[in-house]
């Protein structure tokens, strides 16, 4: 695909740098490209300088953490101002909260005999790239492989840091409504990021959906990565339903055979795509 809306770098939770992000997009035929690193606008000025050499088109992305209904919600900004007071603002908000939670999710498992793990997670992260921001689940993934006490990754998530799990730490996240107000601010487009990946019933999907949408979201995220086709056909039939526009992405995050920069199902054709805002001009979103 031409055009990814969803991928990730070392600024959070990548295993590439962004420049090598950007780099790696481009050689896979990718044109129009959202580095969209969770909370943080760190590694943009970088990749945005990479993707002008290679005469790419970058949009300005954010992947921002937030709370709907006792979970953790992801949603993704575009095109906007990165010098927007209230967007700089609620990142240096959401920076502080992931640090909290980083070593929140130390104590606990310190307290279940797996002492240095903040330390060792940052390490890790280190390792990667340098970054101000705070170790992600991820890396306290990969220390706890190192220490011995997980045999991978997936069992570190399944057993420790997975959704309702000891390291499933969510209390500093905005609302919803306060994340997408806050993106609106800085003349964003807004999209929800893979519907489907919250462990929802299909009503509360929908309300989710509807909420979102009642806060001014433009968009939602039909494509992510190489996801079930019958999840996109669901999430296809929410947004027309909702009139909305749809966004599609890889999500990548590290090289790989299930995930790769540009790789994800199509996109039904009869949907609008929010990229076509991108190319038309409007670079941001009327509020």
């Amino acid at each position: 695909m031409e055009v990814d809306l969803h991928c990730h770098s070392t600024a959070s939770d990548g295993a590439l740098a962004p420049a090598v992000v950007v780099t790696r997009a481009h050689e896979r035929g990718v044109r129009l490209l959202a580095l969209t690193d969770h909370d943080t606008l760190e590694g943009l000025d970088e990749a945005r300088a990479t993707a002008e050499a290679l005469d790419m088109r970058l949009v300005n992305g954010i992947e921002l953490s937030c709370t709907w209904g006792g979970a953790t919600i992801h949603v993704l900004g575009y095109a906007f101002a990165c010098d927007a007071p209230v967007l700089r603002q609620a990142i240096a908000e959401l920076h502080d909260g992931r640090w909290q939670r980083a070593e929140e999710i130390g104590k606990r498992l310190a307290g279940k005999g797996m002492p240095g793990a903040l330390a060792g997670a940052r390490a890790v992260q280190q390792e990667l790239g340098d970054s101000g921001n705070a170790p992600a689940r991820p890396h306290f993934a990969e220390f706890l492989v190192r220490a011995g006490h997980v045999k991978d990754r997936a069992e570190a998530f399944r057993k420790w840091l997975g959704s309702g799990k000891l390291g499933d730490v969510k209390q500093h996240w905005p609302t919803l409504e306060r994340a997408v107000d806050t993106l609106r601010q800085a003349g964003a487009w807004i999209s929800l990021a893979h519907p489907w990946h919250y462990d929802f019933t299909r009503s509360k999907r929908r309300k989710l959906i509807a909420d979102f949408v009642q806060a001014g979201g433009h968009a939602l995220e039909v494509v992510n990565g190489m996801q079930p086709a019958e999840q996109v056909g669901s999430l296809a039939i929410l947004a027309r339903e909702f009139g909305l526009l749809v966004s599609a992405g890889s999500d990548f995050h590290a090289p790989g055979d299930w995930s790769e920069l540009g790789m994800y199902r199509p996109v039904p054709q009869d949907l609008s795509p929010l990229w076509a805002r991108f190319q038309n001009g409007q670079q941001s979103a009327a509020n």
